[in-house]
């Protein structure tokens, strides 16, 4: 079968080159992830070397899980009526050379506009891997094909803290950027050689008024969030972003109900499953990258570790993850969402709470490594969830909601866990700088406590 014959379904004969593609699209798709926890790790030295204050550093988090997000969709849409491997290997060869231009930055413009670039091809390249994926695939094949898939997000986050320390205390933390790009170029020509041509699966036109109200009422939340660190969150401009950023999103759902080729298909969040999975994800997503972020400051800044020490330090964290969300996917069968989810939530909170009632490393790796072995079950919940009601049809869809959503907890989480923990990330030492982690761990169990009284009343029952 040719290129051009494919359907828009999986192929009745497979293609032979579909393992090799799926191992390649996953290096790819694992690039993306790492650049979260990998930068994370990074940040102090990053900080300290570019002169950048605390409102950049999160940006440099925020900004690139903000663009990823708020763009996602836009780049599954761009799949659909331009062909997912021409969006595939641009989305790559923008993330690439970005990637580039981050790691030659020597201050906060150039890096901030290279992460937001990274995260605008990730945007492309993401949603229209997943499309390579499922159509390449059929049966029992597609769905070994989708778990291989979604173990990159644990996998990466592991791997993410662990690289960040090895390559800071290393090379210096422009190679967190710098190794992107030979695995990118790499990845791109064999990409070229071996993935096939997939046929359109839509036409129409993109909606970049819908894009464009997205990001910009997401950007406006997030930027409150960050203000709110060092003006408080009664302070008139914080409301007034926060009044904008609803205003805008309203304007958005209007537009997508009028417009010819809408975003997102709105009927599709009037379902209690993807409700409940979407709100499960941005939650579980926040949680952990704040952990990540505050975990990063604590142990470099307080406990005054090496970002190759700290690097080692979170493993268990990462180790804990994967395990846990391993386990949950046998366990969700038999007691259900919505019980796992309290569960899960509730594992989380105790684990957010043991780094405020004992101070020092072993409490801050012990508490942070309970919490994430709870987050890590909530990823499988969310999934689970939000795919629960859905069609074959509207996967594609309901896979670009969700992961909007798990990078809008992403942007979330690390601008709330910078706001909470301002005085520690600004005082950086001594006994002062120990009550902003305290509140942002605090602000964190409470996070988790709250979604577990919520979670269930949004998850349908197991026999819904």
């Amino acid at each position: 079968m040719s290129d051009t014959e494919t359907t828009t379904s999986a192929p009745q004969t497979p293609h032979p080159m579909r393992w090799p593609a799926l191992g390649l699209l996953g290096l790819a798709q694992l690039m993306l992830i790492l650049d979260i926890t990998v930068v994370a790790i990074a940040l102090p030295h990053m900080g300290a070397e570019l002169g950048l204050d605390r409102a950049a550093l999160t940006w440099v988090v925020s900004g690139y899980a903000l663009t990823f997000g708020s763009l996602m969709l836009l780049g599954g849409r761009a799949a659909d009526l331009f062909g997912p491997k021409r969006v595939v290997l641009a989305g790559l060869a923008i993330f690439t050379a970005a990637s580039l231009a981050a790691g030659l930055a020597t201050g906060a413009p150039l890096l901030l506009t290279a992460r937001i670039a990274q995260g605008a091809g990730a945007a492309m390249l993401s949603p229209a891997a997943l499309s390579v994926v499922v159509r390449l695939f059929d049966g029992d094949e597609r769905n070994r094909a989708l778990g291989i898939w979604s173990a990159l997000g644990g996998g990466g986050a592991a791997l993410g803290v662990l690289m960040g320390g090895l390559i800071t205390a290393g090379p210096g933390w422009a190679w967190v950027f710098f190794i992107n790009v030979p695995v990118g170029l790499i990845v791109f020509v064999l990409l070229a050689r071996i993935l096939p041509r997939l046929p359109r699966a839509a036409t129409g036109a993109l909606d970049i008024p819908g894009a464009a109200l997205v990001a910009a009422a997401t950007g406006a939340l997030i930027y409150a969030l960050i203000r709110a660190g060092d003006h408080g969150w009664v302070n008139a401009a914080t409301v007034l972003l926060v009044a904008a950023a609803a205003a805008t999103y309203a304007g958005f759902a209007a537009w997508q109900r009028r417009a010819a080729a809408p975003l997102m298909d709105l009927r599709l969040l009037g379902r209690r499953p993807v409700v409940a999975g979407t709100f499960v994800i941005a939650v579980a997503t926040a949680l952990m990258v704040g952990v990540f972020f505050l975990g990063s400051f604590y142990l470099q800044d307080r406990q005054g570790h090496g970002p190759l020490t700290t690097g080692v330090l979170f493993l268990p964290v990462a180790l804990l993850t994967m395990a846990a969300a391993t386990v949950a996917g046998t366990l969700i069968g038999r007691m259900g969402a919505r019980l796992l989810a309290v569960a899960a939530l509730a594992v989380a909170a105790a684990g957010f709470l043991v780094p405020v009632l004992w101070s020092g490393t072993t409490a801050m790796v012990t508490g942070v490594s309970v919490a994430a072995a709870g987050l890590g079950a909530l990823f499988v919940v969310a999934s689970a969830t939000a795919f629960a009601s859905v069609a074959p049809h509207e996967a594609g869809v309901t896979s670009g909601i969700v992961s909007t959503f798990h990078e809008f907890g992403a942007s979330v989480g690390a601008a709330a866990a910078s706001t909470a923990a301002a005085t520690s990330i600004a005082v950086h030492t001594g006994a002062q700088g120990g009550s902003g982690f305290d509140n942002a761990f605090l602000a964190a169990t409470g996070m988790a406590a709250a979604s577990a009284v919520i979670a269930p009343w949004l998850i349908p029952a197991k026999n819904q």
